[in-house]
């Protein structure tokens, strides 16, 4: 077990509450009489989740975008967010990302902290949003039967950190990604399960599984790439696009364009996941995992 894993089961061990679902999804969801509010926080650190020399405004963006994209898997609308932030090397601009970040995504500054250190720089953001529709949906749910759902293609944000690399092509996808709030809004009345990709398809689609305590077998032909056909596999598992992955019953009209990508079958062995029919039993090498205090398989984003 990985020091982040047993932490984190420490952590689990005291989330009694029920809004803290087990820790086991992407948000809290607290019930307040006719109001049910969706909190979720996410933290950046330099250097492991986005490059030393990375554009401070493309930092604000994203660290506002992934927990925009949390609120989005739940059909949450934003309200606010809260801004744990270090004193960096241009915080000028920052701040000029930040404006533009919550602006775009309709989230006001809600307050927070602000310090100075030594060392790498490390944000942190706490988003609340107003849920849309209850139950709010979660990793849980999916069913037997389900179809399994992309919202858009795969890979554009891989393509992205290799352009930003080269120094050449549009890295758009990788610095500034999006949130599918309006997606995930029109979608959490149907859905039975729903979660944002951020760490890869096999990964999260393992989770969702897991969560769900079901197989869901993927069929990558039909998974849509925005890479060529040769990197197929890697845009399976590259992470950082935030599209929506969400599973459905049999005949659902979906309001939104999205791709049939396979469906959940009751779980007859030890695997969560089958990919193109052969079962897989070990996450490992599936998407964006922590390993001790580093970040393996893909970005430092």
């Amino acid at each position: 077990m990985t020091c982040e894993l047993a932490f984190i089961k420490a952590l689990r061990a005291m989330a009694g509450h029920p809004a803290a679902r087990g820790l086991d999804d992407d948000c809290a969801v607290l019930d307040l009489g006719a109001k049910t509010l969706v909190l979720t926080h996410d933290a950046m650190a330099q250097g492991v989740h986005y490059p030393d020399a990375a554009d401070p405004y493309d930092v604000a963006w994203k660290l506002v975008a992934v927990n925009m994209s949390d609120l989005a898997a739940k059909g949450a609308q934003p309200v606010g967010v809260l801004l744990g932030y270090m004193l960096g090397r241009d915080d000028v601009r920052f701040l000029e990302g930040l404006r533009a970040a919550l602006d775009h995504f309709g989230a006001a500054l809600l307050g927070g902290d602000t310090i100075a250190g030594p060392g790498p720089q490390v944000l942190g953001l706490t988003a609340i949003g107003r849920a849309s529709h209850c139950p709010v949906p979660s990793r849980a749910g999916a069913r037997a039967g389900d179809g399994l759902w992309v919202t858009g293609a795969l890979g554009a944000a891989m393509l992205g950190f290799e352009a930003l690399e080269s120094g050449s092509g549009d890295s758009t996808a990788y610095r500034r990604p999006q949130a599918r709030l309006a997606e995930g809004k029109a979608l959490a009345p149907r859905v039975t399960a729903m979660m944002d990709i951020s760490d890869g398809l096999l990964l999260d689609a393992w989770r969702m599984a897991e969560a769900s305590g079901l197989t869901l077998s993927i069929d990558s032909g039909s998974v849509p790439i925005a890479a060529s056909e040769a990197r197929r596999a890697d845009a399976l598992r590259w992470g950082d696009d935030y599209e929506l992955l969400f599973t459905a019953p049999a005949g659902t009209d979906l309001p939104v364009p999205a791709f049939r990508i396979g469906e959940a079958a009751e779980r007859t062995n030890e695997s969560p996941l089958l990919l193109d029919g052969l079962p897989i039993t070990d996450p490992t090498g599936l998407g964006y995992q922590h390993k001790n205090d580093r970040e393996t398989q893909v970005p430092p984003s």
